[in-house]
């Protein structure tokens, strides 16, 4: 079933994906903007969490952190994706793995990036793993929100078909005006907003970091693979599908595993100091 653009009451997508052009293919894009905005966000609440005494980071010391954190959410992000939803142009022309203002970033590649960019960054500091974990899983709900809405400005991972009220036309996914979710917008709130408010609720007002190291860490995990596969049951699969799951179902599925593993460990670690002492 196809609707017309024409006589139609959805909205028709027209964003462009540039905030400035300085040519007709060269300019400030919205993508990169809200890589900006998060990593000014990041920056913000480090600051904010040394102010209150919820981090050990000084002034001097929070731009490298960031600086090392920003590096593993980049590199992990366009390797994910390259590796995880576009292996063939990786493999035929390696060098597109630079292209990084044409986007192509991989939520879970990020994350993982982000786990090896903690450990470098616990050991640089002489901190335990998990109190550096807790403090930056914070940090990124920002950015995945502003990300996801940099989705929807550039008219990519749209949705499936769809007749609900708020649907809209994409014109890159369909030359027939076919109406589908936007679904950028659902994980825009549930990935970005619900998440970061649901953090920062609990690292803010809360004990967890100190008696449950690691339990924060895998809440987030947790939270956010059920919201991811939330999400994807709106949103039309963009590779691939894995044992008729979609990619981002795959991927958090195991990220829900792990997020319990890591809640278990945390508790477990807890029960078995609470009994020495």
């Amino acid at each position: 079933m196809t609707v017309p653009y024409e006589g139609s009451d959805y909205h028709l997508h027209d964003w462009d994906p540039f905030i400035i052009h300085f040519s007709e293919n060269f300019g400030i894009r919205w993508y990169g903007f809200a890589y900006v905005l998060g990593f000014l966000s990041a920056s913000w609440l480090l600051a904010y969490y040394f102010k209150k005494q919820k981090s050990p980071f000084d002034k001097e010391q929070q731009f490298n952190v960031l600086m090392i954190l920003i590096a593993g959410v980049m590199l992990g992000g366009r390797l994910g994706y390259m590796v995880l939803y576009d292996l063939d142009t990786l493999v035929k022309t390696p060098w597109k793995i630079i292209q990084v203002w044409k986007g192509g970033m991989a939520s879970h590649g990020g994350i993982v990036g982000l786990v090896a960019a903690v450990a470098y960054v616990s050991r640089r500091h002489k901190l335990p793993f998990w109190k550096v974990a807790d403090l930056t899983v914070t940090l990124g709900p920002a950015g995945v929100l502003f990300g996801r809405l940099a989705n929807y400005i550039n008219g990519e991972l749209w949705g499936t078909y769809s007749t609900v009220p708020w649907a809209v036309v994409f014109p890159a996914a369909s030359p027939y005006g076919i109406p589908r979710h936007p679904s950028q917008l659902y994980e825009a709130a549930l990935e970005g907003l619900l998440v970061l408010v649901f953090l920062q609720w609990r690292f803010r007002k809360s004990r967890i970091t100190t008696v449950h190291p690691g339990q924060l860490s895998g809440e987030f995990f947790l939270l956010y693979a059920i919201v991811r596969i939330l999400g994807e049951q709106f949103r039309e699969p963009d590779a691939d599908l894995i044992l008729g799951l979609s990619r981002g179902t795959f991927y958090s599925a195991i990220m829900l595993i792990t997020g319990i593993m890591f809640i278990v460990r945390a508790r477990k670690s807890q029960a078995a100091t609470s009994g020495k002492a």
